[in-house]
């Protein structure tokens, strides 16, 4: 017999590790327990890592590892961020700067617990006692402490802070004198303002600093309104009108998105919310509010003739023509819209003409079938809608 060997649980001056240590047979008898094992032969859980290994050398390594896992976590993290993404931790809005603060508050309360936690178990690690006997009964009371009380703790106080949270969003500051009634459709959304004729499509215009209450119902399936930079969620569903309200501190555009699985197409049901000045959103809406214009050139008169007379005009409407279609979006003034198709493409007219043409190749699964126009026909269409502002 050249030599044993034997795979227990063993402590060799760091946390219980699976090894296997090789000796001659004829030293199996004068093993003893502790002090023998500072070189052995450590069978380490991944591959091709078989080494005679100090247990102390090793302990350092695993710490090392640790740093470094540590580290790349860390920076992953933050090199995830992308300032040109619309984030709720970058609030413009009452609402969302109310969703901001908790986050933080519980982001900073998780960050204290898990440093206290890790400090304890390193602490645990480089100074337990270097026996194994273990007194029953002196950790209950750090048990019961850190344990039970300082938990529940915890939890009453972020469950405080939440309902806080809810009842400061819950009304504005001052009541909202617009409301705006919102629709979502597989995969796009109906803007409509009460009070007015003015109608648009995936995008909708507030004054900046003023609360606007919102009219949320969906036509079809569940979706979900999220504005992250100034409105916490809010789904929309069928036969159910869900009332809420948005409020933007700061003028722009701010990007909004359906945060409700809704189908194919879901992550190409976008809106903006435009913030501006109350005069400019005035005018903006006063030119809503009113029809199509009359066209100016042949071109364009071709295009509306098209436009009325096709299958376009059985989904879509152009107030002041025959075309009164209910099915697709609102064209009166489709060509002040920044985005087409739920804010998957720009609005110009290259992406127009392939919209008009085929859309399916923009966004397969939508309603609208393909379009079969004549070159000349298409080019009259997409430069009539072009002009409709």
């Amino acid at each position: 017999m050249l030599g044993a060997e034997l795979r227990p649980w063993v402590n060799v001056g760091y946390p219980q590790t699976r090894i296997s240590f090789a000796f001659p047979a004829t030293d199996f008898g004068r093993i003893a327990p502790r002090g023998v094992y500072n070189r052995i032969k450590v069978v380490l859980p991944w591959p091709a890592t078989t080494s005679t290994l100090s247990g102390r050398t090793t302990l350092r390594r695993h710490r090392r590892a640790a740093v470094l896992v540590s580290g790349l976590l860390l920076v992953s993290s933050v090199s995830a961020c992308d300032g040109r993404s619309p984030s709720a931790l970058s609030p413009f809005g009452q609402k969302a700067g109310q969703v901001a603060w908790s986050w933080w508050i519980l982001f900073a309360v998780a960050l204290f617990f898990c440093v206290v936690v890790i400090a304890m178990a390193v602490f645990a690690a480089i100074f337990r006692r270097r026996t194994d006997k273990v007194r029953t009964g002196e950790a209950r009371g750090f048990v019961i402490a850190f344990g039970v009380v300082v938990p529940a703790i915890v939890l009453a106080a972020t469950f405080a802070l939440s309902v806080g949270s809810i009842a400061a969003d819950s009304q504005p500051k001052t009541a909202p004198k617009l409301t705006v009634e919102v629709t979502g459709h597989q995969w796009w959304w109906e803007v409509r303002y009460a009070g007015t004729t003015a109608v648009t499509a995936n995008e909708i215009h507030i004054p900046v600093g003023k609360p606007v209450r919102l009219q949320l119902r969906s036509a079809d399936v569940i979706h979900s309104f999220w504005v992250p930079q100034l409105m916490p969620k809010m789904d929309l569903l069928p036969n159910r009108v869900n009332r809420t309200w948005i409020s933007a501190d700061k003028a722009g555009t701010y990007r909004g998105q359906c945060a409700e699985y809704c189908g194919l197409e879901h992550a190409h049901m976008a809106f903006s919310v435009v913030a501006e000045p109350e005069a400019k959103f005035r005018r903006w809406l006063a030119t809503q509010s009113e029809g199509v214009r009359a066209a100016t050139s042949a071109t364009r008169r071709q295009g509306e003739r098209v436009v009325t007379t096709s299958s376009c005009a059985t989904c879509h409407t152009l107030r002041g023509t025959s075309a009164n279609g209910k099915l697709g979006p609102d064209l009166t003034h489709v060509g002040s819209r920044e985005r087409l198709a739920g804010g998957a493409i720009p609005n110009d007219f290259g992406h127009m003409a392939g919209w008009v043409a085929n859309s399916q190749t923009v966004k397969p699964g939508n309603k609208m079938p393909p379009q079969p126009l004549s070159p000349r026909d298409l080019k009259a269409v997409v430069t009539y809608l072009q002009s409709l502002e």
